[in-house]
This record gives structure tokens, sequence and C-alpha cells, in this order.
């Protein structure tokens, strides 16, 4: 993958705003109704376009596809495997039972706007996990070539985003696999085909694994913290078995303890489970040190050792508030990052977390957030002029 050779490259997360139809009609089908899916497809399509035109403008060197025509970065799932059914509600994060007028607050904000939930009505596997068709992963990078044709501007690097088997294998429960370790392994599997699609199509493969650290104050905010760790571990061996056939430069993974405003102050600290992460069999890192909780453990770098290539992104941009980063904050952060892992060419900008990882989710104004993408590329030239790059 890229690196920061002569200057800090920008990237982001994955997920960007979605257009409020688009939105909607993922919200209707995810509360079963039908909708027409010919629509639903196209406004899809035209929204890609936009937003790859969006973050070109906005400064964005190793951007992708916005994740438009998923309705959530791993709950599209539920339509391209076999498997899955039925309905569960996922466990209240430890932070938000710990705070009840919180708690309240954010059920009213919620309950005012139209989006796939991520929490609750989710589905369960049912049945035997496996991928539909090779056909889905592939109509979704042939669409991204596409858009990536039609455009004016080009990315120095497009990369594509995936689940890690450990999200879904929390958040949508098992009820057919005897063994947790089972329905890690076919999960493994199944996303194995949209890994080695997604690479073989020529685009860098992202791994989107808030397990890693998230479900440590979700699923496991009731046991030991040797428990969190043992399934974070078996979590990544199975990653690494999924990516048995690709070569680690083209991967990069991203860990983070949940895009949700809230307190934030059960989360498991980074130094405990770098470790675990830093034995993904990948080519880079992306970490996040711009929300209030987290941003000084940019500190921790200096325990992940970086092989020959290997980069972090680090997180320089919130997410989660309209406010738009000043320039030079950036370029401070950037800096407190290359400091830490001591060579600036090994670092690149990004966020903290994706936009609107779930329809409708988001919570940060579309044209906040291209402001704040173009605060990102004018901080990383600062911090590159800075570090004497260019």
């Amino acid at each position: 993958m890229l690196s920061s050779q002569h200057r800090i490259l920008t990237t982001h997360t994955g997920s960007l705003p979605r257009p409020a139809a688009l939105t909607d009609l993922y919200a209707r089908r995810a509360a079963g109704e039908a909708i027409d899916e010919a629509a639903l497809d196209a406004a899809g399509k035209l929204a890609t376009r936009h937003v790859v035109r969006q973050q070109i403008a906005s400064g964005i060197d190793v951007g992708n596809n916005g994740e438009q025509q998923r309705e959530a970065f791993f709950l599209y799932v539920r339509r391209r495997m076999t498997g899955f059914g039925g309905t569960w509600n996922r466990r209240p994060m430890a932070d938000v039972v710990k705070y009840p007028g919180y708690q309240a607050w954010a059920s009213e904000q919620d309950s005012a706007r139209r989006s796939v939930s991520n929490r609750g009505a989710l589905p369960k596997a049912i049945g035997a996990v496996a991928y539909l068709d090779p056909a889905l992963i592939k109509a979704e990078c042939d669409e991204f070539h596409a858009t990536l044709s039609e455009v004016e501007g080009r990315f120095a690097e497009p990369f594509m985003t995936a689940p890690s088997p450990g999200i879904i294998a929390a958040a949508l429960m098992n009820e057919h696999y005897d063994t947790e370790d089972a329905y890690l392994h076919a999960l493994g599997q199944a996303l194995r085909i949209e890994y080695e699609a997604i690479v073989a199509a020529g685009f860098l493969l992202q791994i989107d694994a808030p397990d890693l650290a998230l479900e440590r104050h979700v699923s496991f905010q009731d046991r030991k913290l040797g428990d969190f760790i043992d399934f974070a571990e078996r979590v990544v061996e199975t990653i690494n078995q999924a990516l048995a056939n690709i070569p680690a430069d083209r991967v990069r993974i991203h860990a983070c303890w949940g895009n949700y405003e809230a307190p934030h102050d059960c989360d498991v600290d980074l130094q405990d489970i770098l470790p675990t992460i830093a034995r993904a069999k990948v080519g880079g890192w992306v970490l996040p040190f711009a929300n209030p909780r987290h941003a000084h453990e940019y500190r921790c770098l200096k325990n992940l050792p970086l092989a020959d290539g290997q980069v972090v992104v680090a997180g320089v941009i919130d997410p989660l508030t309209n406010f738009v980063e000043h320039p030079e904050v950036v370029a401070d952060r950037l800096e407190l990052a290359v400091r830490a892992v001591g060579d600036p060419t090994r670092v690149l900008a990004g966020t903290d977390c994706g936009f609107d990882t779930s329809a409708g989710r988001g919570r940060v104004a579309e044209d906040v957030v291209w402001a704040k993408l173009r605060a990102m590329a004018d901080g990383a030239r600062i911090a590159s002029q800075r570090l004497g790059m260019t």
C-alpha cells in the first residue's frame, strides 16, 4: 500500500454520509417494508459518484466508495450470506447504562430520525453461514471502478471495506453452531470471498474490526479482561486465516471503541489490546486518536512494531462532532503520531471512524464532513512541511 513518502497522505475510515432518500430506502427495507429495489440500486450508484467526487475535491488521497451501496458497514452481509434470520436486540454498552440521564437523552435523539439500527432487531445465525454468490461483491467492485473512470481527478490509491468476522459474530447472535469458534470459522470462510475479491479488483482492503476494542464494554462488560483478550486473539487468528491468499501489504485493519457519542469511560485501554491487534497479518493499522477519550494513546504507537512497508493511519478527525478541526490542530496531532512512530513516511492522516456507519446514524452534517476532510488535507500539508517532507 502507499506510504507517505514525500508528504503525509490523507485517507478516512470508510463510511460517508448517505443522501436522505437513500437512507430512507435502507431504513424502510430494514423495518420490513417492501421497497423498489431498482430505485435503491440507482440511488446507491448515484450516491457513490457523488461521494467520490467530494472526496477528491476535499483532498483525500486514499479514498473509497463511501459504502453507499450498503445499509451499514457490517449488516449488509445478511443479504450476501446464507444462514441469517429471526431478530434479537444487542445488549446496551456499559457506558450508556452507567449514565441513565445520557441514555434517556440518546434514546430521544435516536427516535427523532429514520435510520438503520445497528443494535435493535438484528438478525441471528439460525443456519449454516456461507457466501451466496461472488457476483455480489464483484458487482460492487465493478461499480466502484466505473465510478472512478467517470469522475474528474483520481485517488492515489482506492480502497474498499469489509467487516471483521468478530463484529458479525458479536452482533448477529449464534443460534446454529455448537461453538463460537465454529461460528467464527464459518464467517471467516464466507468473508474470505469478499476479502479476496476486493484485492483481486485492484483495491486496498480495509477490514473493519471494532470488535477488537468495542466488545470489551458490550459482550464482555461483565467478564474478565482476559476473556475479552482471548476472544480478540481468536478473531485475529480467524482474520489471518481468511487473508491466507492476500499479500499483507494489500490490507489494513481498523479497530475502535464504537462510533457513537457517549461517555466512553468503560473503554478498554489501547495498551491492553495493542499486542493482540498487532498480530494481524496486515500492512497497516487504522487507529483513533482525535476523540477526547483516546487522544493520549498515540503514545502507544511506540509499542507497535512496524515491519518494512507497514504504516499507521492516525485518526486526527473526530466523526462525531460538527466542529471543523483547525488545520493547525490536525498538524499537531500528526506530529505527535510521527514522533511516537519515529518515521513520517509510516504515518497517514485519517478519521477516527466512519461518518455514517449505519445509514442515518451519522451525527455530522454532510457539508461539514467535506469541510472536516479539507481541514485534514490542509493540516497534513502543514505537518509535511514542518517535518521536512516537502
